[in-house]
């Protein structure tokens, strides 16, 4: 049996999409880690943010922050899923192990998910 692990990821839409597209893409990602087994816990819609340095030509991106628990295995798939995506621009996988860690995250998801909800 798959052991549910505790992550968060946090992803890069470029700039020149319009909102409906950013959010299309937002729910596609959503959408594929629930298909692959995970639950979304909260969100953090960072929003628009000037990069560190510029990716592909754009100087800016649309941040999306995620908190979920997913099988190990199926992380492989959803960062397949990102690198083939071209609105992506970056992404990352931070997954949360010992208990202290997995308090950290359930202190930033309650967090997130109290300014989601405010």
């Amino acid at each position: 049996m798959a052991r549910i692990r505790h992550y968060e990821t946090m992803f890069i839409v470029k700039p020149t999409l319009t909102e409906e597209e950013t959010a299309a893409q937002i729910t596609a990602v959503k959408e594929r880690i629930e298909k692959n087994g995970g639950e979304i816990v909260s969100v953090d819609d960072m929003g628009t943010r000037n990069l560190a340095y510029e990716i592909e030509k754009n100087k800016r991106g649309y941040y999306y922050l995620i908190y979920f628990k997913s099988p190990s295995e199926s992380i492989k798939e959803l960062e397949r899923g990102f690198k083939v995506n071209e609105n992506i621009i970056r992404f990352i996988f931070v997954k949360y192990e010992n208990k202290a860690e997995v308090a950290q995250w359930t202190k930033m998801s309650t967090e997130a998910a109290k300014k989601a909800n405010a």
